[in-house]
């Protein structure tokens, strides 16, 4: 069983950064892509970015792209992703998830086990 758990939320001012992080537990935590995701209110889980076992390339959905940045740490078991200028819109809950073997593409459907969720709070 692969247990995912995110800290690093909180409420911070429009124009602020926020790193989250997530650690992972398991041995083969560098063979599996990583993603986060995120949910606002009323809203549907979208897709934020993800990362290959590897690290070697990473993916943005357009609404974060220069602004967020993911990254791994492979011995530590730990997904990252910091997060700067950040908006209003960006208020959600994050949640890192562990992308299944055999799936290329981000979906929230493509995801097989996912953190429990921290909050973030960006006020105008």
């Amino acid at each position: 069983q692969v247990q995912l758990v995110e800290s690093g939320g909180g409420l911070v001012q429009a124009g602020g950064s926020l790193r989250l992080s997530c650690a992972a537990s398991g041995r083969t935590f560098s063979s599996y892509a990583m993603g986060w995701f995120r949910q606002a209110p009323g809203k549907e889980r979208e897709f934020v970015a993800a990362i290959t076992g590897s690290g070697g390339n990473t993916y943005y959905a357009d609404s974060v792209k220069g602004r967020f940045t993911i990254s791994r740490d492979n011995v530590k078991n730990t997904v990252y992703l910091q997060m700067n200028s950040l908006k209003p819109e960006d208020t959600a809950v994050y949640y890192c998830a562990r992308r299944k073997v055999y799936s290329g593409t981000n979906y929230y459907y493509d995801y097989d086990y996912w953190g429990q969720g921290t909050q973030v709070t960006v006020s105008s």
